[in-house]
């Protein structure tokens, strides 16, 4: 029986893993609100940019570095936040962690995390932010972070795109839980309760939906970006706008930057894929803040093509969980060395032999 045969991208890991999780674990990775017309549209978004390429630049030497919110990165990405990691493997944000350590890039760890805050510190060695939601009782997000700065992350990261959470049909049907089993360390009581159980009917099949619609303020509004500003010295990042107008409001109320992003396709369907976003936002900005982008990133020239769009760097995430369900933390890595390497690829084909070389007229 010879070798198996090598997992060449990022697409291809995505169907390895659909192979090895249990339905419920894949579903609930992969799937979107509604249609999934989000979904599919922010990846294929990134598929009908066109490349302006410049010949004769000298590209012998390249370099991917660059810096974000002052914190050094190997190259333009860091692993996006995502909930329940040991649901695709049993070391969880832990070997996430060590993944992005050793490629060199940032993590930003989710609320719902399987790993304790402070775990993930410690296994970190670069850049680690935490990715926070706003209860109705704030005192539970007053602690949250409170905890992520004395363990020492370096920033927080505001997902406002989900007040209420998108109807996701496949955790529905597969009636979505997180076994007792998985720990929650960020949840204690009676929320993590609600998560692993999940009640019958086809409106509350997902215990995700029951939890949310429980304990997620849906009242959220810019007041609360000035109360988390008042309660912490980290740096604050906005995450889920899709508008410039948003994004200007998200800096006037203290905000350090923005992440365009949509969830994944997972909350509004049919809403406006990232790709498409981000131009109306950088211009918006006007090079004030840090910003970065998701969804969908499957290839080096996405890279490009978001930088060229006014990002300061990616956030990669599903396909680090297709890289951990396939072999833990080699896997992730493979799944970061592989975006790295197709990275330098088209930075060398484009003409560009640095970041800083990266500009909008790169793209039609």
């Amino acid at each position: 029986m010879g070798e198996p045969t090598p997992l060449l991208n990022l697409l291809e890991y995505e169907a390895a893993a659909a192979a090895r999780l249990p339905r419920m674990a894949f579903d609930y990775f992969a799937g979107g609100a509604g249609d999934e017309v989000t979904l599919r549209a922010t990846r294929a978004a990134w598929d009908d940019i066109q490349l302006r390429y410049r010949v004769l630049r000298d590209v012998s030497q390249r370099s991917l570095a660059t810096t974000v919110l002052g914190q050094p990165l190997a190259f333009p990405a860091l692993v996006a936040p995502m909930a329940f990691q040991r649901l695709a493997h049993a070391d969880g944000e832990l070997a996430t962690a060590r993944a992005a350590s050793e490629a060199g890039i940032g993590m930003i760890l989710s609320t719902l995390a399987t790993t304790a805050i402070e775990d993930v510190r410690e296994a970190m060695r670069g850049p680690l932010w935490f990715q926070l939601y706003i209860y109705r009782d704030r005192g539970m997000s007053r602690a949250l972070v409170e905890r992520a700065e004395r363990a020492g992350c370096g920033a927080l990261v505001l997902t406002v795109d989900s007040p209420i959470l998108g109807r996701r049909e496949r955790d529905v049907r597969n009636a979505f839980h997180v076994p007792a089993a998985f720990p929650v360390p960020n949840l204690t009581g009676t929320p993590r309760t609600t998560l692993a159980g999940a009640a019958s009917g086809a409106e509350t099949a997902s215990a995700l939906a029951s939890f949310v619609a429980e304990f997620w303020d849906a009242s959220i509004s810019w007041r609360d970006v000035e109360w988390l500003r008042s309660i912490t010295t980290l740096p604050i990042l906005v995450k889920g706008i899709v508008r410039g107008d948003d994004a200007r409001l998200a800096l006037e109320h203290g905000a350090a930057g923005v992440v365009v992003s949509n969830h994944g396709g997972r909350q509004l369907d049919t809403a406006v894929s990232t790709a498409r976003a981000l131009p109306e936002v950088a211009d918006a900005m006007g090079g004030r803040g840090t910003l970065l982008v998701d969804g969908g990133i499957r290839r080096g020239t996405d890279v490009l093509k978001a930088l060229a769009c006014g990002a300061d760097a990616v956030l990669v995430g599903r396909p680090v969980l297709w890289g951990l369900a396939v072999d833990g933390a080699a896997g992730a890595r493979r799944v970061l060395d592989l975006l790295r390497d197709e990275c330098d690829l088209a930075f060398g084909l484009a003409g560009c032999a640095s970041v800083a070389d990266v500009t909008r007229d790169f793209v039609a």
